[in-house]
């Protein structure tokens, strides 16, 4: 990705964080059939709040989230960041909850992913580009 594409990603996400706050999640909370929530991570480096809207699942009482960064390489810097500070807030529309983060075990996993390509088959087109297994994320309250 050259600096302008990077420089407009950053823009539109930008963009969309504002106005899914602003509105409490009636603008930005979806994605065609896909929900969006707000995850707000401390940085692994930096200490600071990041955050980064993400579509989502729900698996009960937990929050399932996707870290295919599009199929990159490598996992995203959400994951990251949730690897050495698993406690993090979610906004889903108006509602803030604190959320503790951890990868899923294998048999989760293999549960929850055919499910997950099936309601965004973005994610096996995602799969097929990488060589990585993607992680399944989940948030507990």
């Amino acid at each position: 990705m050259g600096p302008l594409q990077r420089w407009f990603l950053f823009a539109v996400i930008g963009v969309h964080k504002a106005l899914f706050r602003l509105s409490d999640g009636r603008v930005g909370g979806r994605l065609g059939a896909q929900r969006i929530l707000l995850l707000t991570t401390t940085g692994r480096n930096s200490g600071r709040p990041r955050t980064v809207p993400l579509t989502y699942f729900e698996d009960g009482e937990r929050l399932v989230l996707i870290a295919s960064a599009g199929g990159a390489p490598s996992d995203p810097a959400w994951w990251k960041n949730l690897q050495k500070h698993p406690e993090a807030v979610v906004q889903i529309g108006a509602e803030h909850r604190r959320v503790r983060a951890r990868i899923a075990s294998s048999e989760e996993r293999a549960r929850l992913w055919p499910r997950v390509k099936h309601e965004n088959p973005a994610y096996a087109e995602y799969e097929r580009r990488t060589t990585r297994a993607i992680p399944v994320v989940l948030l507990a309250p």
